[in-house]
């Protein structure tokens, strides 16, 4: 099981994720951001890479697409809140954008 992170942990991530659009989500210890691609096919497109990517780190994304849109939360609900995990998922879902 992973970790939730520990509040300094927690709000450095959050700081360093802020500067590419990762906001806090208020209701719950979770991150969100948006995504809008040029149209649909790249919205899909990109859901498909971070797919293969949240598998074989065995985390997986909240999400949902309207054509160009994806929305995004992350979150571990084994560790009651931010982890490590969500931390990694969301660089390397910045990285496929």
């Amino acid at each position: 099981m992973t970790d939730k992170l520990d509040p300094a942990a927690r709000d450095t991530a959050i700081s360093e994720l802020g500067a590419n659009g990762w906001e806090p989500c208020g209701d719950r210890d979770a991150i969100r951001k948006t995504y809008t691609f040029a149209n649909f096919v790249e919205a899909f497109g990109f859901m498909s890479k971070a797919a293969i990517w949240a598998e074989k780190m065995n985390h997986h994304p909240e999400w949902d697409n309207v054509y160009k849109t994806v929305n995004v939360t992350l979150t571990t609900h084994d560790a009651g809140g931010l982890s490590q995990l969500d931390v990694d998922l969301a660089r390397k879902m910045d990285q496929l954008a």
